[in-house]
């Protein structure tokens, strides 16, 4: 893991853009009735909150975002890690590193939402500690909320 490096982003940048690209094509390979990227929320890079990128020497192998939900309340987004960089602890490595970014801006509660078909997802949040939880948004993709105390 010291080869990589996580790091923040502008949302619109080119290497974001690449990046979310890259993850809207494999949800609507994935998601039973595929993707559609103009919902809401989705393809706006200035709706992704703070984008953080992780780098392999000069390849982009992954990408997530917090962006506040609540007053005390952050919620990632647009976790993706390619399919090259797959099972090698890149996902855990992120989910930590956005987890500690909205610690360091005062949340105390972290959310996400994720898609029945993401079954290395569901895996990855339960054994980082998050819980199952009530819905807590309108994303017509979502079949799963989870919730996890920071503090």
């Amino acid at each position: 893991m010291s080869d990589l490096a996580i790091a923040k982003e502008p949302a619109d940048s080119a290497v974001a853009i690449a990046c979310v690209t890259a993850y809207f094509a494999e949800l609507a390979a994935r998601f039973e009735g595929g993707f559609d990227p103009g919902q809401p929320g989705y393809a706006n890079p200035k709706d992704a909150g703070d984008f953080f990128v992780v780098r392999r020497g000069d390849s982009v192998v992954a990408c997530g975002a917090v962006k506040k939900h609540a007053p005390a309340i952050a919620e990632i987004k647009r976790m993706w890690v390619a399919p090259t960089a797959r099972g090698q602890g890149i996902a855990s490595a992120l989910l930590k590193a956005l987890e500690n970014e909205a610690r360091r801006q005062g949340y105390a509660q972290v959310v996400l939402d994720t898609n029945k078909a993401l079954t290395e997802a569901h895996a990855l949040y339960r054994k980082a500690g998050y819980r199952e939880t009530e819905r807590f948004n309108d994303n017509p993709y979502a079949h799963l909320w989870f919730v996890k105390d920071l503090t």
